[in-house]
């Protein structure tokens, strides 16, 4: 098969039928740097997650699904002309979001009340596009109406709507397996036929924030079962990396390697009832 492009986490090849192979790798990538080493069993535990969302959101978006694939980490899928923009969607207040929050009053030109706090719900959940960077920059957060701009009022208006009913049906899931879905992006692009279509993944610890429901206390850092992990050891004392000083990242110890790939393994489980077998 023909090598087409390489992620930070998957690489694409195109098959002899003209669909896209998709292969979700080990690698693991935080603060727009790919790390080492690579996580065990993550780009399974991503692809199979994908596809168990894919089924929950099928009567909200169609899927890039197109066939079988030869093992746990792949996909078969169809090609996409992706939209230009990410679709991010909140209903709390973390990670980047809360910077701009607290820098603004404000996620993405969404005006948000006084008085938020980190971890904090918000009254309801609102669409923070972002720009789409290249591999080594940094995605920066854009408002509705550059959204119009780029893609025009129509596609940018299906846009949030799709964006943000994903995020409300992945929300109450979540809730139901007592974890709080705070904010999730997705990646959406046109078919042959111009339709609009759930691309990458869906609802994965590296594309969402997880956080145990019943240890929810906003005013701090929640605990989570996504990458936040990495991105918390990352910025602490014990790695003594500054992620402004635009030096490449420390190398994961061994614990914090096997925490991480506990964390992705437990999503999964929790959310789809599962076990994960590697």
């Amino acid at each position: 098969m023909k090598h087409v492009h390489s992620g930070k986490v998957r690489d694409l090849y195109e098959t002899d039928e003209g669909l896209l192979l998709m292969v979700a790798s080990d690698r693991i990538s935080a603060f727009d740097h790919v790390l080492e080493p690579e996580i065990p069993d993550k780009g399974a535990i991503l692809t199979q997650l994908s596809l168990w969302w894919f089924d929950q959101l099928s009567d909200i978006v169609p899927h890039h699904l197109a066939g079988a694939a030869p093992d746990a980490r792949s996909m078969v899928c169809k090609p996409l002309t992706m939209v230009p923009v990410e679709c991010v969607a909140r209903g709390y207040l973390a990670g980047s979001g809360l910077a701009d929050y607290r820098r603004d009053g404000a996620v993405s030109g969404v005006r948000l009340p006084q008085g938020l706090q980190d971890g904090s719900r918000l009254p309801e959940p609102i669409f923070t596009p972002s720009t789409k960077a290249p591999i080594g920059e940094h995605d920066e957060p854009i408002s509705f109406d550059q959204v119009v701009a780029e893609v025009g009022q129509e596609t940018a208006e299906e846009l949030r709507r799709i964006t943000l009913a994903v995020y409300t049906r992945g929300a109450e899931i979540a809730h139901e397996r007592g974890i709080i879905l705070a904010d999730t992006k997705i990646e959406l692009g046109w078919d042959s036929n111009g339709v609009l279509t759930l691309g990458d993944e869906a609802l994965t610890p590296d594309s969402s924030r997880f956080w145990p429901l019943d240890q929810w206390e906003p005013g701090h850092a929640q605990p989570s079962f996504d990458k936040q992990y990495v991105r918390d050891w990352l910025t602490s004392p014990e790695s003594g990396w500054d992620k402004s000083s635009g030096e490449a990242p420390p190398r994961l110890p061994d614990e914090v390697v096997e925490r991480t790939r506990q964390r992705y393994v437990e999503a999964y489980e929790r959310l789809t009832g599962h076990s994960f077998t590697g």
